[in-house]
């Protein structure tokens, strides 16, 4: 089965060579999102809560473009550059993924474009 790219305008464009997301087998996968503004292209915000907002921003606009919703996520990965950001993360986080996912989240060294959150989605259509 061949797999249908995603691509909206309300979420930033890939900055390399990959899709926003791809529906395959009844499941969509996203890219990993950063805090990007999707008109400017420009990270938005410098706390752990406004970058964690406009990247629930950028995922919801992709899963509805995918014609899914937050409450058809299985798993969500997360990225955040410093741990100690955990709990306001999930302040943000928890207001998106009210049915509580299946969750990795992990500590990196740093992020492109010296984002501090990441997010990826995978979810049923």
């Amino acid at each position: 089965m061949k797999a249908n790219k995603i691509h909206t305008e309300n979420a930033p464009a890939a900055v390399g060579p990959y899709s926003q997301a791809v529906i395959t087998n009844g499941m969509v996968y996203t890219s990993g999102q950063i805090a990007l503004d999707p008109k400017s292209g420009q990270l938005v915000g410098k706390t752990i809560e406004e970058q964690a907002e406009q990247v629930m921003k950028n995922l919801m606009a992709i899963l509805e473009k995918a014609g899914t919703k937050p409450e058809n996520t299985v798993k969500t990965l997360c990225f955040l550059t410093d741990i100690n950001d955990f709990a306001a993360f999930n302040k943000v986080y928890e207001r998106y993924f009210t049915d509580k996912p299946a969750r990795s989240c992990i500590g990196i060294k740093e992020l492109p474009l010296n984002a501090i959150c990441e997010v990826e989605v995978i979810a049923t259509i």
